[in-house]
């Protein structure tokens, strides 16, 4: 209007008379300045009352708000020149691009009687740089920065987001101005409330964060110590993700730039989307890996893994790029990840892994989570509570039911290594220790006893009419023969004691802590004594008929070697139906056992086992 008013006294200077150029010029000067009440910059925003009794005053904030697109006005122009501010819109959501600036003006009023300090925070901890203009005592005026950009030391009250004290003396107004530059498209949640209310939430936000990232760590110690015990590979890439991901939760929500590089403003701006790249990159590695997909879809794994290579050169990008650029890669490439994750748990769970189902439990409510981020840094919703913490909140879910998942593969892979263990281990049939194992533990045996003087006897035991047992009923009842012959035997050991099956149908034992023989031969009677009373309703009813060879390291002195061969030489001298069916090494025939009043043959002393 007032351009159209100039334009047409130029256009009269030259056509009408004077005096209607004079009336020209008067209308010019009135309705200039009525059009410039309008903007807001004549009259003082309305006044904020810093009172004791508020907690806070945030999301109705009164006050002036102006966008400089270039982000070339200085305070000083501000001040002097006329601009068209607008009121302040807490959800408004701003896109400033690299250059532009947003331009805050508030009007603080404290009334006398105040006792409390007050803060002006801006809760977003990626905010690029913020600038506070408030007079002194003296009314000269002064400036303070902080954000992400700045090393968080250097800023006036250090911490997770920006904050600045107000310096407005009880009684009097103050007006002060906070200049915002942030690249990415997003809403500048501008606070103002006591100190005291702003140092308590800021504790108890430290105590939620303390806790999540607390637990990873214990969770991380652990998987790494469980790596280096059980040698295996997933806990430690569980390891490398959970810390990828607490460094990335760490930045995300400023305790990084707080605590752990708090000197470094270059650091600060490029830690939230480098580390959270890296850490997207390790979650697809890392479910990759626990799921098993590569087995079950080639193709999809291939993808998976060729897009958690691309993160280094997608982090060299989104540091070279300018940063609305770089935030919109980032943003794609979370969702390309959290996607990618789902459909690897959801294709192995339909494929039968049993651990894939609680990946997909986990990540269901991650995805969530980073959908509300996405939205949030893409400029589609405001700052809010629940996308800046539900990344945390869905990390507290996450890290359990992973763990959950790691557990179910660690032992359905470790179970599969065990029994390929017991099979070069164990005897298949009988369970018992293989042959090399036995071997093994006699040398053991036979060393101790040179050294330490440690007594032992060791004992070869034949069931002899095993032969006769399979032609007879067959290789069936011949193989259960044998597993009773291993109850039988096991019924009277002890569990320093050392059983192994070293034939077809011969055994070897070892009696730990055994000098004499009596203690030897009333073992041995016993065992044979064992075997001779058939058990109580089996058809057929078999016997099984044993002949024991034994030898005190104290008598002998041969090599470990040596010992079983000869053992099964003394056992070859005896005759089916031998009545001395225990013999020993380096002496004479067993003592007898001593008679008992059951009237059994010194053979069927003992109980009869089972």
């Amino acid at each position: 209007m007032r351009w159209l008013l100039s334009h047409l006294l130029s256009v009269c200077k030259s056509v009408f008379a004077p005096w209607a150029v004079a009336w020209l010029t008067v209308l010019c000067c009135s309705v200039g300045p009525a059009s410039a009440q309008k903007t807001g910059s004549q009259n003082p925003p309305p006044s904020v009352v810093l009172d004791d009794s508020n907690h806070a005053v945030s999301d109705t904030l009164p006050g002036w708000q102006w966008t400089d697109p270039g982000g070339s006005v200085t305070f000083a122009q501000l001040l002097a020149t006329r601009r068209n501010f607008t009121p302040i819109r807490s959800d408004q959501i701003h896109a400033l691009g690299a250059s532009g600036a947003l331009w805050f003006q508030l009007r603080l009023q404290r009334p006398a009687a105040s006792q409390s300090a007050w803060v002006a925070e801006i809760a977003l901890p990626s905010l690029d740089f913020v600038t506070l203009y408030q007079q002194d005592r003296s009314g000269a005026w002064t400036a303070q920065s902080a954000g992400d950009k700045i090393a968080v030391a250097s800023w006036p009250v250090p911490g997770r987001y920006p904050a600045f004290l107000l310096n407005v003396p009880p009684g009097e107004a103050r007006d002060v101005y906070l200049k915002v530059q942030h690249g990415a498209r997003s809403s500048i949640p501008l606070r103002i409330a006591p100190a005291s209310d702003h140092l308590q939430r800021t504790q108890v936000a430290y105590l939620g964060l303390g806790l999540v990232f607390g637990g990873l760590g214990l969770l991380i110690i652990a998987c790494l110590a469980q790596s280096w015990v059980y040698r295996d590979r997933a806990f430690l890439g569980y390891a490398v993700y959970a810390s990828t991901m607490a460094l990335a939760m760490a930045a995300f929500t400023g305790a990084g730039s707080h605590l752990l590089w708090p000197h470094s403003g270059v650091v600060g701006d490029a830690a939230q989307g480098v580390l959270a790249l890296l850490s997207a990159a390790t979650a697809i590695l890392f479910v990759r890996d626990l799921s098993g997909i590569v087995s079950r879809a080639p193709r999809l794994a291939a993808t998976a893994r060729a897009c958690a290579f691309a993160v280094p050169l997608l982090m060299l990008v989104y540091l070279v790029v300018a940063r609305p650029a770089g935030v919109i890669l980032l943003g794609s490439y979370l969702a390309l990840a959290c996607g990618l994750n789902i459909l690897i748990a959801w294709r192995s769970w339909r494929e039968g892994d049993r651990a894939s189902l609680w990946i997909l439990a986990a990540y269901v409510p991650f995805a969530i989570a980073v959908a509300l981020t996405v939205m949030r840094v893409f400029g589609l919703a405001p700052v809010s509570w629940g996308n800046q913490y539900a990344l945390v909140a869905a990390m507290a879910v996450q890290v359990p039911l992973l763990l959950l998942a790691l557990g179910i593969h660690s032992r359905e892979r470790h179970g599969a290594t065990i029994r390929e263990l017991a099979l070069s281990s164990q005897d298949a049939l009988t369970g018992l220790l293989a042959p090399h194992l036995f071997q093994d533990r006699l040398r053991q045996c036979v060393a101790r006893h040179r050294q330490d003087g440690e007594s032992a006897a060791v004992l070869v035991i034949d069931l002899v009419n095993h032969p006769r047992i399979k032609e007879q009923y067959g290789s069936v009842v011949a193989e259960q023969s044998l597993l009773r012959s291993v109850i039988k035997l096991r019924h009277f050991l002890r569990e320093i004691d050392t059983l192994s099956r070293i034939g077809e149908a011969r055994f070897g034992l070892i009696l730990e802590q055994t000098r004499s023989r009596v203690t030897v031969t009333d073992r041995a009677a016993r065992v044979v004594a064992a075997g001779l009373m058939p058990i109580k309703g089996q058809n057929p009813e078999v016997s099984l008929q044993f002949h024991i060879a034994a030898a005190l390291l104290d008598e002998v002195r041969l090599e470990p070697l040596e010992l079983a061969p000869a053992l099964g030489e003394l056992l070859a001298t005896m005759r089916p139906n031998t009545s001395r069916p225990i013999r020993f090494l380096g002496g004479a025939a067993a003592d007898p056992a001593p008679a008992v009043d059951s009237g059994l043959s010194p053979l069927a002393q003992g109980p009869a086992a089972a």
